[in-house]
C-alpha cells in the first residue's frame, strides 16, 4: 500500500537540521509526489551557502522515507533556492513614476498571471489568493504570489513572513519563500505600522518595479492579489502584463455582487479575460452543534456568474480556522479538513483548465 503525503512528511519531520528545526517545520520540501511505491522530493535550501552543508541532511531524508512501508524508490534532490545571501536590501527604492515599456510582457521566467479581484474590501480576496497559491503550490505547481494592495500590504503576515527581501546590487530583489510559495509584497520593506501615502503615479510606478526588479525564477504562475476597486493598480496591470486573467471573489449579498460588477466591467473594457467567479463566506458551519447558516446569503455569486456566461469556481466555507491560520502565518490550506480541500478543488479545477 502507498504511503500517504502526510505520512511521508511526518518522516521528514524527524530529520533536524544543523541550525535549528527540522525540514517540514522550515518549509524546505518542495514537490513532493508519491506514485505508488515511488516517492520524489526536493529539499530547498536559502541559498547556495547553505545547500553545501546539507548533504548528510538530504541523504538522511532519503533514508527515513526508504524505510516507510510500501516504498520502493525514493528520489531526494538537494537544491538552492537563489545565490549565496545577500545583505538586506539597502539602497532599493520603492516606488516612482512609472517608466515607458516595449509593450504588455511578463516578468522573465513567469509563464502566467492570474489577478485575484474585487470590487470592495472586506471579502477576503487576500485570504482567498494567500490559500489558493498554497493549494498550487501543494499540487506541484511553480508559485509566485505578490501583494499589489500597496496602501494595505497583508500578504506578510497571512504567509508568517517578517524578514526583508535582499539585494545585491541596489537594483534586482531577491524574494523571500514561504510555505512553497516565492513572494513580495512591499509590506516586507516597510515597519509594521508605516502607513504608504502615495498619488496614482507613484502607486503604478511601485507595482511595475515589484514586477520587473523582482528576480521571481521560473513560475507556472505568478498570484496577484489587487486591492479593493477599479484604479491605477488594476489598470497598471492589465495594460503592462501579459495577464492570463482575472479570478473575482465576492460574498453572496447584494451588496457585494454590486461592486463586483464593476470589478467584471473593468476587465471587460480592459480585454482581459474573466477566468472564473469565487463565492466566499458562502456557509457557516457549526462547530457545537453542526447546523449550516448562510449568513451573507447563499448563491449569488453562482447565479451571478451563470448570468454573465463565465465559470463559477467554487464556494469557500466562513470558518474560525481561516482568521486563526491567517493571522497565525499558517494558510489554512496547508492542512487538512473542508476548508483545506475547497481551496484544493479550486486549485486542481485552474490546473485541469490550464489556467494554472
Amino acid at each position: 500500500m502507498s504511503p500517504s503525503r502526510d505520512t511521508v512528511l511526518a518522516a521528514l519531520s524527524r530529520i533536524d537540521l544543523p541550525d535549528g528545526g527540522d525540514l517540514v517545520s522550515r518549509d524546505m520540501v518542495r514537490a513532493l509526489s508519491v506514485e505508488g511505491d515511488t516517492v520524489r522530493f526536493v529539499i530547498e535550501a536559502q541559498d547556495a551557502g547553505q545547500a553545501a552543508g546539507l548533504e548528510p541532511v538530504r541523504a538522511a531524508a532519503q533514508a527515513v522515507v526508504a524505510a516507510l512501508e510500501g516504498v520502493q524508490t525514493v528520489s531526494a534532490v538537494l537544491t538552492a533556492h537563489g545565490p549565496a545571501s545577500k545583505p538586506p536590501a539597502q539602497g532599493v527604492k520603492i516606488g516612482r513614476h512609472p517608466t515607458p515599456g516595449k509593450g504588455p510582457e511578463n516578468p522573465t521566467g513567469v509563464d502566467r498571471i492570474l489577478a485575484v479581484a474585487s470590487g470592495k474590501g472586506g471579502v477576503g480576496k487576500s485570504t482567498v489568493a494567500s490559500n489558493l497559491a498554497v493549494a498550487l503550490a501543494r499540487q506541484g505547481r511553480r508559485v509566485g504570489l505578490l501583494d499589489a494592495d500597496i496602501y494595505g500590504p497583508s500578504q506578510p503576515r497571512m504567509m508568517g513572513v517578517n524578514r526583508r527581501p535582499a539585494s545585491g546590487d541596489g537594483q534586482t530583489i531577491e524574494p523571500v519563500t514561504a510555505h512553497g510559495v516565492t513572494m513580495m509584497s512591499i509590506g516586507l520593506m516597510l515597519d509594521d505600522d508605516q502607513a504608504v501615502i502615495w498619488r496614482g503615479p507613484m502607486l503604478m510606478g511601485a507595482l511595475q518595479q515589484l514586477l520587473g526588479q523582482v528576480n521571481w525564477g521560473r513560475l507556472d504562475v505568478l498570484i496577484v492579489d489587487l486591492p479593493p476597486g477599479t484604479g491605477d493598480i488594476q489598470l497598471t496591470l492589465c495594460q503592462r502584463t501579459k495577464l492570463t486573467g482575472a479570478l473575482v471573489v465576492s460574498t453572496p449579498q447584494d451588496v457585494a455582487l454590486l461592486d463586483a460588477r464593476k470589478a467584471i466591467d473593468m476587465f471587460a473594457k480592459l480585454k482581459t479575460p474573466v477566468l472564473g467567479l469565487i463565492e466566499n463566506m458562502s456557509s457557516y458551519v457549526c462547530p457545537n452543534c453542526g447546523h449550516e447558516a448562510h449568513i451573507f446569503g447563499h448563491g449569488g455569486v453562482a447565479a451571478e456568474a451563470e448570468r454573465i456566461g463565465v465559470p463559477f469556481l467554487g464556494a469557500l466555507p466562513l470558518a474560525l480556522e481561516v482568521r486563526e491560520a491567517g493571522d497565525g502565518g499558517q494558510p489554512v490550506a496547508l492542512g487538512d479538513g473542508p476548508v483545506a480541500e475547497a481551496y484544493g478543488q479550486l486549485a486542481a479545477r485552474l490546473i485541469g483548465g490550464g489556467m494554472a
